[in-house]
């Protein structure tokens, strides 16, 4: 079947062309001047259309969009604007609430510091006072025996004292010796 369809198309281009008498068929109809009031025509009539059907139904929809775009997007800066004042006073609130922190922070680091040096004072006073206590009791028993240790000291000058003038052959009389060993002592 599609060997009968070419073979008729070649029939007929070849009748056409080697008909006796048969013009010659102009090329594009487009290009052929006889037809071109009628391409104008609908030329103009399909441009009125096109022009009609964009200006009543197509550029409204698409001007209504492109507002409604803007609007959106006129919303969307303000709400951001708002939202950007908002974050600022959010940032300088939280910087006082730091400063206040900071402040509180201090105070009671300075009440913690005074309360401190305050248990500081109390306890080096009481040590203070202990120690002076004890230094007290600490010389108190020096001088006791101090004073012990001179009295045997005087205790065993006068014995060996006694001995002495009785080794030497005399009589040793004990105020007598006792007397000559404070007279010695005293310098």
């Amino acid at each position: 079947m599609a060997t009968d369809t070419h073979e008729v198309v070649e029939a007929v281009a070849t009748s056409s062309h080697n008909a006796p008498g048969a013009e010659a068929a102009p090329g594009m109809p487009q290009l052929d001047f006889t037809t071109f009031p009628n391409q104008i025509f609908w030329l103009v009539v399909t441009l009125v259309v096109i022009y009609l059907v964009l200006s009543r139904v197509a550029l409204p929809r698409i001007g209504s969009i492109l507002a409604e775009r803007q609007g959106t997007i006129t919303n969307d800066i303000a709400a951001a604007e708002d939202l950007k004042a908002k974050a600022l006073e959010a940032e300088d609130v939280y910087n006082k609430a730091l400063a206040d922190a900071r402040s509180a922070a201090l105070d009671i680091a300075a009440q913690a510091r005074a309360e401190i040096q305050g248990d500081l004072n109390d306890a080096i006073a009481k040590a203070d006072a202990e120690i002076a206590a004890k230094a007290a009791e600490g010389e108190k028993a020096i001088a006791e025996i101090r004073a012990s240790a001179l009295q045997a000291v005087q205790e065993v000058a006068n014995d060996t004292a006694s001995e002495i003038v009785t080794v030497l052959g005399g009589k040793s009389d004990a105020k007598s010796v006792a007397s000559a060993v404070s007279a010695r002592m005293k310098g």
